[in-house]
This record gives structure tokens, C-alpha cells and sequence, in this order.
């Protein structure tokens, strides 16, 4: 079954992956969870004015999914995690979650540099194991926009050391999740809006 669970239209507009059941475990075990993500794959719409206008610390791509999903009750989370051996304890900080909502946790990696992808799958990993998500879920960009950017004049600020699809496969099939069902959508050309 795996993705064809998801809806067609967002089979058509996105590269989706996934891994360890992660479309099945969402669907059935966390059904609100599956609908925000879902609506908010069918409404998105990437804008040639947020590709076009340079910089900031964050992307206008990242904005609009955290904004809807925010609306969605999901939150910025950090966890307060520590290993206790016998009278010992040491912190054993997670970097915070982009977005997250009852132990589902999703990353937005639009424009950062590729070692992002590392740091979401060792949280992703760590998490899971420690049983504070069920699945991790990351949204990034296909390979193929990189020809919009070069015909934007925007190539360079989106380059082959940033976070896209190619640099994200490699690391989740050579085990950089680990046990963590994870669920991966890469924003196609097909969801480009150039009128706005």
C-alpha cells in the first residue's frame, strides 16, 4: 500500500517517499495529524515572488507551511531529554522540531545546507527510540527546481550543497533514521506559481 494511501493530487505534485510504513501508521494512528498534512500538501503553492526575493533567516516557504500548520494546533518543540545511569544523570539534548503535534514531527529543509538533513534524522532517531514521536516527516525540494532558480537568476543561493532531494535519499536509505518511520515530500515544478 505504502504511498498510494496518499491522495492523487498530491502524489502528482510531489516526490514522496517513505519508510518503515510511515503513510499506514500516520493514516490509522494519527488520522488529524494525516488530514493537516494532507491539506496542507493540496493547498501549497510555491510563489516565484518568494524564490525571487533574496535572504532572511527564514524562507517565505517555510513561513507559509509552518503558518498553516500552526493554525492546525501543531507547535516548535523542544524536548527535555536525559540518560540516567544509576545515580548519574546526563542531558541529552535534541535540537527543536520544526513543527510537531501529538508525537507526529515534521521539518521544513526548503534552502539550509545539507548537513540539516543529518541533524533532523539523529533527532528523528533519538526520538523515536525514546518513544516522543511515532513518525518523522520531511518536506523539501525537488532536484529538478534547481532549472527555475538558474532561469530566476537565484541559482547560486540554491546550490548543490543545500538541502534537496538528492541529499536527503542518500542519508535516510544508508540508515540515518534508523527505526524511525519517516515519510519524505519533495516540492515539484509542478506546484510553481509564477504569477505570484
Amino acid at each position: 500500500m505504502g504511498i498510494t494511501l496518499l491522495p492523487k493530487e498530491i502524489l502528482d505534485n510531489y516526490e514522496v517517499h517513505e519508510w518503515k510504513h510511515a503513510c499506514a501508521i500516520l493514516r490509522n494512528d494519527f488520522p488529524s495529524e494525516w488530514a493537516d498534512i494532507t491539506d496542507l500538501l493540496k493547498q501549497f503553492r510555491l510563489r516565484k515572488s518568494w524564490i525571487a526575493q533574496g535572504g532572511g533567516n527564514k524562507s517565505k516557504v517555510a513561513d507559509a507551511i509552518d503558518e498553516f500548520l500552526i493554525e492546525k494546533g501543531w507547535r516548535e518543540k523542544e524536548f527535555a531529554t536525559s540518560v540516567k545511569v544509576d545515580e548519574n544523570i546526563m542531558d541529552s539534548p535534541t535540537h527543536k522540531v520544526d513543527c510537531y503535534k501529538n508525537r507526529v514531527a515534521l521539518e521544513i529543509e526548503w534552502n539550509n545546507k545539507d548537513p540539516f538533513f543529518d541533524r533532523d534524522l539523529n533527532n528523528f532517531r533519538l526520538l523515536f527510540d525514546l518513544r516522543a514521536i511515532s513518525v518523522g516527516v520531511i518536506i523539501t525540494r525537488c532536484d529538478h527546481l534547481q532549472d527555475i532558480f538558474v532561469a530566476l537568476g537565484r541559482g547560486s543561493s540554491y546550490g548543490a550543497s543545500t538541502t534537496h532531494m538528492g541529499k536527503l535519499l542518500p542519508k535516510i536509505e544508508g540508515g540515518g533514521g534508523a527505526g524511525c518511520p519517516i515519510l519524505v515530500f519533495g516540492i515539484s515544478r509542478r506546484l510553481y506559481d509564477e504569477k505570484c
